[in-house]
Formats: structure tokens, sequence, C-alpha cells
């Protein structure tokens, strides 16, 4: 469904892990309360969350992106910030991506719990990116799933990013106030 004009599209990819669609629901709505007017969260349900395949929830994203219109914004929480990038290297995205906001997203490799086969951090993800889009890397130093360092691991390999150290763990005490600043930002400035 397009978004209605002049507003901007946010679309939320969910982390993986059984239950993990419902615990990051409460992460959208607090996207959209703090957006306010002008901003339509989209939240997609991925597919098989407890044991996500790759390319499944890369056509979920494809599908959700190809539905709606006008200029996105594009959020991921944990695994969904990693399919997010897999997705973004592997297929073109037909419309604006104007930010893309990554939450306590794995490092492939970062440390020994992420070193698994088959989770391999896409080549060239840097050039993959919307050239247009701000990139915006988020994460707690009290996150017990994924390790504080794997943000800055990004950082490396997405030269001009941004980081944000946030509270609040793994679900940045569910209040995501901070991502939506950093999106409002950068609406405000593409108007000036």
């Amino acid at each position: 469904m397009p978004s209605e004009p002049g507003i901007v599209e946010v679309v939320f990819i969910q982390g993986a892990g059984a239950g993990a669609h419902d615990e990051d629901a409460v992460l959208a709505a607090s996207l959209a309360e703090h957006l306010g007017a002008g901003f339509a969260v989209r939240y997609p349900v991925m597919p098989n969350e407890e044991d996500p395949d790759g390319d499944a929830w890369r056509r979920t994203i494809s599908e959700t992106l190809a539905s709606g219109g006008g200029p996105a914004v594009l959020v991921g929480h944990s695994a969904g910030g990693f399919q997010l990038l897999a997705h973004l290297a592997a297929e073109e995205v037909e419309r604006s991506v104007v930010a893309v906001c990554l939450i306590a997203v794995p490092f492939p490799g970062g440390d020994a719990d992420w070193t698994l086969d088959g989770f391999d951090l896409p080549p060239r993800v840097a050039e993959a990116l919307p050239t247009e889009a701000a990139v915006f890397l988020y994460a707690s130093r009290d996150d017990d799933i994924v390790p504080f360092a794997h943000r800055d691991l990004y950082a490396a390999a997405i030269p001009g990013s941004v980081t944000r150290t946030v509270a609040g763990g793994h679900q940045l005490g569910d209040d995501l106030r901070a991502v939506a600043d950093d999106i409002k930002g950068v609406m405000a400035a593409r108007r000036d």
C-alpha cells in the first residue's frame, strides 16, 4: 500500500528468535509514537522468526519496499538489521531511501558467538547502501545478546556512518526516541 503524499514511510524489520515479532512490536510502536505526524511505520511479519531463512526474509523485505511509495527510511533490529544489509547488497531498491538505521546488529565474525557458517558480511557492504542515505548505528553497552563492539566493526565497514550509544540493553529499554530524533533530523535537513 503506497504511502499518502507527504508521508515518510519507515520500514521496521524485527529481530529473530521465538517471540521476536511480539517483542519488537514494542520498538516499532515506540518509533511511531516518537516520530509522530508525517511518518508511517510499517512492521511486516518476518517468516519463520525462530529459525530465519535469509532468502525468505529478503523476499519479505523486497515485497514490503515494493508495495510502498515515496521516500523510505529503513530500520532493522538485530538480525533484521543484518537482513536489511544483505537485501541492500543483493538488490537495488527502486525508491528513495533517505536513512538506514541499524539497531544492535550482530557483525559476522565479530566474536566467537557470532562466527557461524553462512553468516557473512555482504561483499562491499558500504557500496551497496543507497548513496543518498544517512546511516546510523545504535548499540547499548549493556546489550547481553550482541556485544557493543559490533557497532564499531560496522562503523569501520561503513565509512561515514554515525554511531550512537544508547541505554537499555538489546531492546534499548523499548524506547526508540534516539532513532526517531535522527530520522526527523535527516528529514528536516532534506527540507532545508
